[in-house]
């Protein structure tokens, strides 16, 4: 019932959507250049041959996309092409600077039939995967209506969700039938997907633990090294509305037993960065940002990192690093530290990291992470890890060891995938 009200709706809802595509366009938070690929309509031609569709919404699912394309290709022997689709501008970036060749990038269509079946019919991929938790009735209804083998992958439900899936629980089962396997980061979120009427779940844990370390570029490393010298440094990454005003509070402090310091701060969405130098300036830090392609000046009390895809340039450059929506005005959530590990950086959070929890109890048995209850706990804390260098240490190798430990999650994936390849005679490699 609530799924053909949602189909008749969205049937007549064009207008509607037209008008709030070009509301986001002015506000900045649609690609007026692509905006075509909202209605279905590709900015490039289908690839021959086999082609791998991977949905992924932002860029925490795209990070995960990516390490699935790159295990897929090497099973493969780059025998076939990837779409990947997402909605959010930055994640498009994202996929521009590391998309392997024989993948294409394009926005997701808005849920409406029409545009869902320009989509399709333009496309045509043999095998369809959706990351994580994304899920839209128009485009479940068509790729299960062409018979297109799919895959829920990385699958996660918070409670909130639970209980409102749980209220329209026939629509949910209708649509999470369209998945032949869904794979889950816990068992938790098996049990809610099964209640709801999804079969072949299966805990295959969290595919971002298989993250290769972020890449940079040495050659920018080494100019960052040689410009921070021997100041100590500490890097709050990937940052909400909130954090940043937080960075400047913990450094103003932290300046009067370390002079010298300098706090990076990277946020989520670089394009915040006049929100964030007007949120920041009552502290009366100098504050640089690296957009204006200066070496960092030895007066330097923020830097700011203003671009996208530096993170691990960034990491690789500092041994503390505090991972941000977990301090957040927004209720937090948490991000993935594994990256951080990888690259050598005692890890910290803060108390609100309840969409990475399972991960960071783990870490937490394993002495890798520092949960830090409050403010003046993150700042007790960093100030401890710059003063003690054999505390510092010891949370670096544990952090990169439980970070180690977990990179064996994508050959689970792959596992599970096996037979969705077989049903359409795709060269699978084992």
């Amino acid at each position: 019932m609530i799924e053909t009200v949602y189909k008749k709706i969205s049937k007549w809802s064009a207008p509607a959507l037209r008008f709030s595509l070009k509301k986001r366009i002015k506000a900045g938070k649609e690609d007026a250049d692509r905006i075509n690929e909202r209605y279905g309509r590709a900015s490039a031609p289908r690839p021959e041959g086999f082609l791998i569709w991977i949905h992924a919404a932002s860029v925490g699912e795209s990070q995960a996309a990516l390490i699935l394309i790159n295990e897929l290709n090497s099973r493969f022997n780059q025998q076939c092409s990837f779409l990947i689709t997402t909605g959010t501008r930055t994640s498009a970036e994202l996929m521009a600077q590391r998309l392997p060749q024989n993948a294409l990038h394009q926005y997701a269509p808005w849920d409406h039939p029409e545009w869902v079946k320009a989509f399709m019919d333009h496309w045509q991929p043999h095998v369809a995967f959706w990351m994580e938790s994304e899920l839209w009735p128009n485009m479940l209804s068509a790729i299960k209506k062409r018979h297109i083998p799919c895959a829920l992958i990385n699958a996660r439900m918070s409670k909130t969700s639970f209980r409102n899936w749980s209220r329209i629980k026939k629509a949910a089962s209708k649509m999470l039938m369209t998945f032949d396997t869904i794979l889950c980061q816990t068992s938790q979120h098996q049990e809610y997907f099964r209640s709801l009427g999804g079969h072949n779940i299966i805990v295959t844990d969290n595919l971002k633990y298989s993250a290769s370390p972020l890449p940079y570029d040495p050659k920018k490393h080494s100019k960052l090294v040689s410009e921070i010298k021997k100041r100590p440094v500490w890097v709050f990454a990937s940052t909400h509305k909130g954090e940043e005003t937080l960075a400047c509070k913990v450094h103003k402090t932290l300046k009067q037993h370390h002079p010298k310091l300098l706090t990076i701060i990277v946020p989520r969405h670089p394009e915040r960065r006049d929100e964030i130098l007007h949120s920041c300036a009552p502290y009366e830090l100098k504050i640089q940002q690296r957009t204006q392609n200066l070496s960092i000046a030895k007066d330097t009390d923020i830097y700011l990192a203003d671009t996208l895809g530096e993170l691990g340039l960034f990491y690789a450059a500092s041994d503390i690093a505090v991972i941000g929506r977990s301090f957040s005005n927004d209720g937090g959530g948490g991000h993935n530290p594994i990256e951080a590990a990888l690259l050598d950086c005692a890890v910290l959070t803060g108390p609100n990291h309840q969409y990475q929890q399972d991960l960071f109890d783990m870490m937490q048995n394993d002495d890798a992470v520092i949960i830090a209850k409050d403010e003046d706990d993150l700042l007790t804390n960093i100030d401890a890890l710059i003063s003690n260098k054999l505390m510092r240490n010891k949370m670096v190798k544990n952090a990169k060891h439980f970070a180690q430990s977990k990179a064996n999650v994508i050959n689970h994936v792959i596992d599970e995938l096996e037979p969705l390849f077989l049903k359409i005679n795709m060269p699978y490699i084992g």
